[in-house]
C-alpha cells in the first residue's frame, strides 16, 4: 500500500522547488493534495504538471483572507486534512546595515505570521493523529552572511514545532520541522542572485558539505513523505536535517 493512501494533504508554496516536488511525491503515495501559490499562472502550470488528485488554490500565506478562503475550499471539497506541509516562505539578502522595516515585515509576515496562521486556521479540519511538517532551514543553527532576518524566521519555525506538540498533544497531532540544506530551486534567484551567482554559490557550498554535493528537491520531498506518513508515527517535535551533513560539522 502507498504510504499516504487515502490521505488529504496541503502543501503551501507548491508551485515550484521543494513544494512542487513534495506535492508530486504525496500524490504518488496515494494522497489527494491541495497546493497554494501567490500567482495564478504558475499555479495552473503546477496543477497541470502534477496532473491528478490535486487542486490549486491561489493564496498568499501572509494574508488572512486568503487563508480563510483556502480552508473554506478544502472543507467544502474534502472535509478534512490529514497532512500539512507548511512550506511557503522566502527571503532576500540584506546585511545588518541595510535591513529595512519593509524587508523585515515582508520576511516575517510570510515565514512566521503566515506559517503560524496557516496551521492555526487548519486546526478545525485536522483529525486526531494528523501530521504537520514545517519547513525550516539549516540557518536555524548556522550563521549566514546577509541572511539574518531569514535565519531568524526559520529559528522561530523550528521553535514552533517544539511548542505546538504540547498544545496539540491531547489530539495526538505530530508536528515536526524539516531543515533542508543547499538545494538549488527557483527561489535562489528570488533572493537577489543572478544565475551565475547562484551557480558560484552552489559550487562553493558543495565543497563544505561532507557528502560533497548539494541536495535535490526530490531528496527533501522523500523526507517530508516520511514525516507525513505512519513510518514516523513516534517522531514528534524534531528538526530533521536533510543537508548532506552540512549543519553537523
Amino acid at each position: 500500500m502507498n504510504k499516504l493512501e487515502g490521505k488529504v494533504a496541503l502543501v503551501t508554496g507548491g508551485t515550484s522547488g521543494i513544494g512542487l516536488a513534495t506535492a508530486k511525491h504525496f500524490v504518488a503515495e496515494g494522497a489527494y493534495v491541495f497546493i497554494t501559490g501567490r500567482r495564478q499562472p504558475e499555479l495552473d502550470v503546477a496543477v497541470k504538471e502534477i496532473s491528478k488528485n490535486v487542486t490549486g488554490v491561489q493564496s498568499d500565506a501572509s494574508k488572512m483572507e486568503d487563508l480563510d478562503r483556502l480552508f473554506a475550499t478544502i472543507k467544502q471539497e474534502q472535509g478534512h486534512l490529514d497532512v500539512i506541509f507548511a512550506n511557503a516562505g522566502g527571503g532576500e539578502l540584506a546585511p545588518l546595515g541595510s535591513i529595512t522595516e519593509e524587508h523585515f515585515d515582508k520576511t516575517f509576515n510570510t515565514n512566521v505570521k503566515g506559517l503560524l496562521f496557516t496551521v492555526q486556521k487548519a486546526l478545525p479540519l485536522l483529525p486526531e493523529g494528523a501530521s504537520i511538517i514545517l519547513n525550516a532551514s539549516t540557518t536555524t543553527t548556522m550563521g549566514t552572511p546577509a541572511f539574518s532576518v531569514y535565519s531568524a524566521t526559520k529559528a522561530a519555525v523550528r521553535s514552533f514545532a517544539r511548542n505546538w506538540i504540547l498544545d496539540l498533544k491531547d489530539r495526538k497531532i505530530r508536528v515536526n520541522a524539516i531543515s533542508p540544506g543547499v538545494v538549488p530551486t527557483p527561489g535562489y534567484n528570488l533572493i537577489g542572485l543572478s544565475d551565475e551567482q547562484v551557480q558560484e554559490f552552489v559550487d562553493g557550498q558543495a565543497a563544505t558539505i561532507p557528502l560533497g554535493r548539494v541536495g535535490t528537491t526530490d531528496e527533501i520531498a522523500k523526507a517530508v513523505v516520511f514525516l507525513a506518513s505512519d513510518d514516523s508515527s513516534f517522531v514528534n517535535g524534531i528538526e530533521l536535517f536533510v543537508d548532506g551533513g552540512m549543519a553537523q560539522v
